[in-house]
């Protein structure tokens, strides 16, 4: 982890008023994490990462008077308080997991071990989300290195931290309700897109989808990003070199505003089209030529001044805003100039994004 990106952690730590520490695995369990590598060498050559084999040091990293740990992978939203996860009672038991076949996922589709019948269908889970009982974890060292051992001799067997524990716990885990690690591609498999105060898990997906404002999966991972300090220039021109998207798409999301178009009937389809406005969202049809009109705008606007952000669709309506004390970038978006299916050629037209 670079020193840019710890300092970004820690920026969304202090705006939470919460405790953020970083540990060097390889510093802290450098031999114990080279016997791993050793036993499974594939985790250095394949498009995993060393990284998964950490959570397996969890236990020991944190200090003895830590009973109980929540494991999460990066691609995760948790769209609850997470204090409802946290206060889950485990028992004697090791993990707390949510089954694949819970989210609709036929494990042995994907996994040999369980193609294998190594372990039973009903009992794989999803190792991404876990709820994990330090006390007994911390006991369990012989039986993580039997498992580490058996998936380092069977090379099928390549989901690696997932098959390891899986192997060691398949009969010993707390079953949690589904919402704690609900997938998202098979949730966009099934045309589900009912988006609920649970834990989305976005394993699996395409980063192609990502500008799609019409999925409520996208919209809701950018809300969140928008509020991180990643969020910025830089990110977005990666992804408009690597999608025909609309990037004006990304303002389905505006911080703390709900959105509302200002159009006149010419341009109207293409506004709706390259802002994927939703059946809920204000739609304002206009004729700029009808003073009536534009006076009925304004009254609009200063009545939902902090409530919504006004997009403008029609071109030279934005002077005449300014002159009657509205802000551009803060009080509405002139937009007019986005209709051509080819405007992302045009150099530098970021502070709509920034401006969320």
């Amino acid at each position: 982890m670079t020193e840019d990106n710890r300092e970004k952690f820690l920026q969304v730590a202090e705006r939470y008023n919460q405790l953020l520490e970083f540990h060097n695995v390889e510093e802290l369990c450098g031999d114990k994490l080279s016997e791993m590598i050793r036993l499974i060498p594939r985790v250095e050559n394949s498009h995993f990462s060393v990284a998964m084999l950490y959570r397996f040091f969890i236990p020991h990293i944190l200090p003895s008077e830590v009973e109980k740990a929540i494991y999460l992978d990066a691609d995760i939203i948790v769209n609850l308080n997470i204090n409802e996860f946290w206060q889950i009672e485990l028992g004697d038991k090791p993990l707390g997991v949510v089954l694949e076949v819970d989210n609709g996922i036929p494990p042995s589709k994907y996994s040999n071990m369980c193609h294998d019948g190594v372990v039973k269908e009903e009992n794989y889970f999803n190792s991404g989300v876990l709820l994990m009982n330090l006390k007994v974890l911390r006991n369990e060292d012989d039986n993580i290195l039997a498992g580490i051992k058996f998936t380092g001799e069977h090379l099928k067997y390549n989901l690696v931290d997932q098959e390891i524990l899986n192997y060691c716990f398949e009969t010993r885990t707390f079953k949690l309700p589904v919402k704690f690690n609900r997938l998202v591609k098979q949730m966009r498999i099934d045309e589900n897109f009912s988006v609920n105060r649970e834990i989305y898990h976005y394993a699996g997906g395409k980063w192609g989808l990502g500008l799609d404002m019409a999925d409520p999966f996208n919209r809701l991972w950018w809300s969140y990003f928008i509020k991180t300090p990643w969020f910025g220039v830089d990110i977005i021109d990666k992804m408009l070199k690597s999608t025909q998207d609309s990037m004006l798409q990304f303002s389905v999301v505006p911080y703390g505003k709900a959105r509302a178009f200002v159009v006149d009937e010419e341009h109207a389809h293409q506004i709706e089209r390259n802002f994927s406005v939703q059946d809920d969202e204000k739609v304002i049809v206009i004729d700029p030529e009808n003073e009536e009109n534009l006076q009925r705008l304004e009254d609009i606007m200063k009545s939902d001044r902090d409530k919504k952000s006004f997009f403008i669709g029609i071109p030279n309506i934005a002077p005449k805003l300014m002159k009657s004390g509205f802000i551009e970038e803060k009080d509405f978006f002139d937009v007019s100039g986005f209709y051509s299916p080819t405007w992302t050629s045009r150099a530098n037209n970021y502070k709509l994004i920034l401006s969320m």
